[in-house]
């Protein structure tokens, strides 16, 4: 496996969990994925949000795709492993405010100004399945 089975599987399943660090607590919540690459895994953010507080003190974070097989037989997962850094690309930017335009109308003001990519670029992956249950440590990394 490589970084191309990871790209799939994140691009498959698009909506993961996200776990950062507040001071000594984590913090998990579903977020969805912006795109992925063999460059990366890309998100877009607000500001203003405190997951984004969170990355900016400490950008390591654990993310976990999972396929949602409603036979748990079926169930398998991605945990990805690494730090967070923020893009500024201007063509990035404009992809995000098109695709993810329709936040405006949630938070009931311009888009644009709280916006921040993040990407997820070097780490450490692998893929778990039922039958993986007491192997975690056994399975196969994925570097990055």
């Amino acid at each position: 496996m490589d970084i191309k089975d990871c790209v799939t599987f994140a691009t498959e399943h698009p909506v993961c969990f996200l776990a950062t660090n507040d001071g000594d607590q984590p913090r998990v919540r579903a977020v969805l994925l912006f795109f992925a690459d063999e460059e990366g895994f890309y998100f877009v953010f607000l500001s203003p949000k405190d997951m984004v507080k969170q990355l900016k003190k400490n950008p390591k974070v654990e993310i976990c795709f999972y396929n949602n097989a409603p036979d748990l037989s079926a169930a398998r997962e991605m945990r990805i492993t690494g730090r967070m850094e923020l893009v500024h690309d201007s063509e990035l930017t404009k992809r995000a405010l098109k695709e993810r335009g329709f936040i405006e109308g949630t938070i009931g003001r311009p888009l644009e100004p709280l916006l921040e990519i993040y990407r997820m670029h070097t780490g450490e992956g692998f893929f778990w399945t039922m039958n993986d249950i007491l192997k975690e440590h056994e399975l196969e990394r994925i570097g990055f």
